[in-house]
């Protein structure tokens, strides 16, 4: 096997976040408080705080893509990392609408996670732009904490982003991102509230010891991962339902026949047509919202390329990562041994945007991320 490719960061720093924390303004929201902060002799930690966190990820794979100067690379700089920076920023003034346009620009270049420094006005700006399925980890640098998006201490949050580069197989949990309003703080009144959620990989390692290797056990997992699947399936989406047991349940779950060894498509619940070609399904999924849903093929990790040659490239490259959903028990992820997963299409420039890391549903309401290698 090649070289894997580095794991690609997606950094993003608010300079201004917790600026207002010293100096005792309970916040750091508006150009108001930070130049009363900045007149009170404030200094910005951010930055500092996201040494800590990028530490434990300098002898690491990783490429980070980030914006200039403050919001993220003259720390990336610093600290010698590979470095791709995008987008522009008037230096010294940036805003909330930085913050979000550069989240965008960020995901256009196929990062693996988004690592951000701010506190709670910075999580709003995020949850506001971010798609669903990308995944964001919190550096805590703001005066608030109030969302379950950021890591304890910046040291965890570099801790947790090692991890995922290693390979080790963490958690995905929906947190909420939640904000006070600050002229009610400095009055003494709490009032939090609720502005949305966020993907977050979790600490929490998973070192499933399996004593019993007995088909019930195994069968109940997957008849979980399958309920969660068609609890979430969307009207009017096509569904390509991949080969192998773990997919199968899926469609049993719905109440409709299965090609074990082939590829059918659903839609609203419905067998549109079964053990499909690859021409067929280029065909009928044509101008149509697609999602492909596929599990691990054989012994060796492999998640495409291996009975399911029907999800041509073209299919792939269509529908795109975000709209591939794997499915696989702990169980068989963990006999991996910590070997990557490996997409080994016909199509080499595929197989690297298929790579990094990936959502596996793992469980009901359980998913975890794990990593695909190219071949």
């Amino acid at each position: 096997m090649s070289e894997d490719r580095a794991f690609k960061l997606g950094l993003l720093i608010n300079p201004l976040a917790g600026i207002g924390g010293s100096v005792a303004l309970k916040g750091s929201d508006g150009a108001q408080t930070v130049a009363r902060a900045l007149q009170l002799g404030a200094k910005a930690m951010a930055a500092t705080r996201t040494e800590l966190a990028l530490k434990a990820l300098i002898d690491k794979n990783v490429e980070i893509v980030t914006y200039p100067a403050e919001m993220g690379a003259d720390v990336a700089n610093r600290l010698g990392f590979t470095t791709k920076v995008v987008g522009a920023i008037d230096s010294g003034r940036t805003t909330a609408a930085d913050t979000e346009r550069a989240v965008q620009d960020l995901i256009g270049e196929n990062i693996d996670l988004l690592l951000f420094a701010g506190g709670d006005g910075t999580a709003r700006n995020i949850a506001n732009v971010v798609p669903e399925h990308i995944t964001v980890l919190g550096i805590p640098a703001g005066v608030k904490i109030h969302s379950g998006v950021y890591a304890i201490t910046p040291k965890a949050a570099g801790e947790i982003v090692a991890m995922l580069v290693d390979g080790e197989m963490l958690t995905l949990a929906n947190q909420e991102v939640r904000d006070i309003d600050e002229e009610a703080f400095r009055a003494g009144r709490v009032s939090a509230k609720y502005y949305g959620e966020l993907q977050v990989p979790s600490e929490h390692r998973y070192l499933q010891n399996v004593k019993s290797s007995g088909r019930e056990v195994e069968e109940l997992v997957i008849a979980d991962i399958a309920a969660d699947v068609v609890e979430q399936m969307q009207d009017d989406v096509y569904y390509v339902i991949g080969s192998g047991t773990t997919v199968q349940a899926v469609m049993q779950e719905m109440g409709l026949d299965n090609t074990l060894l082939g590829v059918d498509l659903v839609r609203n619940g419905q067998l549109v047509a079964a053990d499909c070609t690859a021409n067929e399904l280029l065909q009928l999924t044509e101008n149509a919202a697609t999602k492909i849903i596929i599990t691990i093929i054989g012994g060796q990790g492999h998640i495409l390329g291996r009975g399911n040659q029907q999800l041509s490239v073209e299919l792939l490259e269509r529908v795109g990562k975000e709209n591939l959903q794997l499915l696989a028990t702990k169980t068989k992820l963990n006999e991996l041994q910590g070997r990557p997963l490996i997409c080994d299409t016909h199509s080499e420039a595929l197989n690297q945007q298929l790579s990094g890391v990936i959502s596996v549903t793992t469980g009901y309401h359980d998913k975890v991320l794990y990593r695909i290698a190219t071949p």
